[in-house]
């Protein structure tokens, strides 16, 4: 394996321009796709003020045809990011921008409709409630880069039993805060 192809896990205190990097790049996308976006999210930890996480910015963008996507495959390359198609996710589009070694960007398109939009943003509404389970989730990353530093499966796969745990309780307080109206 070349040195070029391995990605050191880096994980920063948050960075408030990382809101400025989501809302730049935001913009890219609305002029290559401005026709197909239906709403463009900034989810993942750079979304979360006070976490911890890796510098690269998570974009979900829904559209109304997930086929616009395909075939804007070829602008996206040319305007600087690389195409993983679904990557393990079926219905997903995903690009990044950076290279394999040092991603500055993750762009997710899903159709709207897609179950894994709400997966996502349950999960980002969530931690932003439960400061607890943010800073619990934040000491995990923490240790699993120091555990994993050339390892971005060892690491992810460290985050996967949190990760599925949160997932369930944000499906949970979603069911109770539609319920009762308002958030705990």
């Amino acid at each position: 394996m070349s040195n070029t192809s391995i990605r050191k896990i880096e994980v920063v205190d948050y960075d408030p321009k990382w809101v400025d990097r989501f809302h730049q790049e935001a913009e890219k996308l609305k002029t290559e796709f401005r026709d197909s976006i239906l709403r463009i999210h900034h989810f993942g930890s750079t979304s979360i003020p006070g976490m911890p996480a890796k510098p690269v910015i998570d974009i979900l963008v829904e559209v109304v045809d997930i086929n616009e996507v395909d075939r804007g495959t070829d602008k996206m390359i040319k305007s600087g990011y690389f195409s993983k198609g679904e990557f393990g996710i079926a219905g997903r589009r995903f690009f990044g921008r950076g290279t394999e070694a040092f991603r500055t960007h993750h762009i997710h398109f899903y159709q709207a409709g897609n179950s894994e939009i709400d997966r996502h943003l349950d999960f980002r509404d969530y931690m932003l409630a439960h400061p607890n389970e943010k800073r619990a989730y934040g000491r995990l990353k923490w240790e699993l880069a120091e555990k994993f530093p050339e390892s971005i499966n060892g690491y992810n796969q460290g985050k996967a039993p949190f990760i599925t745990e949160i997932d369930r309780k944000s499906r949970i307080w979603k069911s109770n805060m539609s319920e009762s109206g308002h958030r705990d």
